[in-house]
C-alpha cells in the first residue's frame, strides 16, 4: 500500500510542476500581448514540458492503483490534481488568445496598408 506521505509528496510534485507551468503561461500571454510571439512560444513549450512532468507523476500513481494497490486520497493530492487540470485548461486558453493577438496584429497591419494606399 502506498502511504499517505508518498501520495502527498506526489501531490506536492504535481503542484510544483503545474504552478511553474502556470507562471510560464501567464508570462507567455503577457509577451504575446506585447507582440513578442517567439518568446511567448518558447514559454509555452517550457510550460508543456513542466506539465509533462506533472502528468508523469500523476500517471505513476494511477498505474499503481490500476495494478491493485490501495491509495488514499489526500488534500494535497486533490490540490495537485486541481492545479494540474486548471493549468492545462489555461494552456489551451493562452494558445487561443495568442492566436487572436497574432490575427489582430495582422489585421492592424492590413488596415494601415490600406490607409497608406488611400492617401
Amino acid at each position: 500500500m502506498v502511504s499517505k506521505e508518498e501520495i502527498s509528496m506526489v501531490g506536492f510534485t504535481i503542484v510544483a510542476y503545474a504552478g511553474d507551468a502556470k507562471t510560464d503561461l501567464l508570462n507567455a500571454l503577457k509577451l504575446a500581448r506585447e507582440g513578442k510571439f517567439e518568446k511567448a512560444e518558447k514559454l509555452i513549450e517550457e510550460a508543456n514540458n513542466l506539465l509533462v512532468g506533472a502528468h508523469n507523476a500523476q500517471t505513476k500513481l494511477m498505474s499503481q492503483e490500476a495494478n491493485g494497490e490501495e491509495l488514499e486520497t489526500t488534500f494535497i493530492m486533490s490540490h495537485g490534481q486541481d492545479t494540474l487540470m486548471t493549468t492545462m485548461l489555461l494552456r489551451d486558453e493562452v494558445k487561443y488568445f495568442i492566436d487572436l493577438y497574432k490575427q489582430n496584429l495582422a489585421l492592424r497591419a492590413e488596415i494601415e496598408q490600406l490607409k497608406e494606399e488611400m492617401n
